[in-house]
Order: structure tokens, then C-alpha cells, then sequence
């Protein structure tokens, strides 16, 4: 069979054949979950849907939660869910093992879920706290996007 390697998956691709690994479904990346994880996941998505409106999508090794952007995503993994919630300001509290800037306005915050008892408050608080800071930042950038009034010359 004459092809090539993957660079991102290591699988072998047959010649002429279409390839992308970095497609992928919400049940691929959760299938392999122990059960504590697979409950933890599903009160995860449960959670996020009570919010309202958004789209919810896998990509490459996340489960990305959006509505005009990503206000959260999910990375599963062997033993616990890498949880990344996108917020206006730094969060002081234990279940936060990192802080990042993501953005100009915004702070990522890296938190690892194991058990389904661990998503309630406060960390269903943040995920609220990002859903809806989406619409404060459309909003400022509705609001800087008004082109300023132009002066009227003097005759």
C-alpha cells in the first residue's frame, strides 16, 4: 500500500485518499471515560445546556462550548475532565490549578473535575459567569465598533 504517515495521528493514509484526524465526535472523545467521569461529563453538558442558546462542538481533543466564542471547553482525559473556562477576571479558589491570558479580555481557567459531585457550585457559578460574560463583551465591542461622530466644518 503505497501512502504516507499522519503527522497528528501516526495511521497510515492510502494514496489519493481524503484524511483528517482532527475531526471528531463528543462520543469519540468521552467512550473510553470511567464511570465516575462519564457522570461527571454528563452533568458537565446538562449544566451548560440549562444556560440557554450556544453550540456545542468536538474539536481535535476538546469538547468546545460557545456562543458568538468559546466560553468553556472540556479536555478528556484518562483520569480526570480538564475543564477551561474563559473569564473577565482571576479566580482565587482551590479547584484552579492555572491561570493564563487568553485574550486581551479575557483569562483562562484550567480546573480538573473527577467526580460528578464536584460540578455544583462554585464551579457551575463560573461556568454561568462565562456564559454570560459573552454578551457583556459583544456588547463593548458593539459599542466600539460606532464609528465616531464626525465634526461639522465651520463655513
Amino acid at each position: 500500500m503505497a501512502g504516507r504517515e499522519c503527522y497528528h495521528c501516526k495511521k497510515p493514509i492510502e494514496e489519493g485518499r481524503e484524511h483528517d484526524c482532527w475531526t471528531t465526535t463528543e462520543a469519540a472523545l468521552t467512550q473510553d471515560l470511567t464511570e465516575d467521569l462519564q457522570d461527571a461529563w454528563t452533568r458537565l453538558r446538562e449544566t451548560a445546556v440549562s444556560f440557554g442558546d450556544q453550540r456545542i462542538y468536538a474539536s481535535h481533543k476538546s469538547i468546545m462550548f460557545s456562543r458568538q466564542s468559546c466560553y468553556f471547553f472540556v479536555r478528556p482525559k484518562s483520569t480526570f475532565l480538564e475543564l477551561c473556562i474563559f473569564l473577565g477576571r482571576v479566580l482565587k479558589a482551590p479547584q484552579v490549578r492555572r491561570v493564563d491570558r487568553a485574550s486581551k479580555s479575557k483569562l483562562v481557567h484550567v480546573i480538573r473535575v473527577r467526580h460528578r459531585d464536584e460540578v455544583e457550585a462554585p464551579i457551575t457559578d463560573w461556568l454561568r459567569e462565562a456564559y454570560e460574560l459573552c454578551d457583556t463583551l459583544a456588547s463593548k465591542a458593539a459599542v466600539k465598533s460606532k464609528p465616531a461622530p464626525r465634526p461639522i466644518p465651520k463655513p
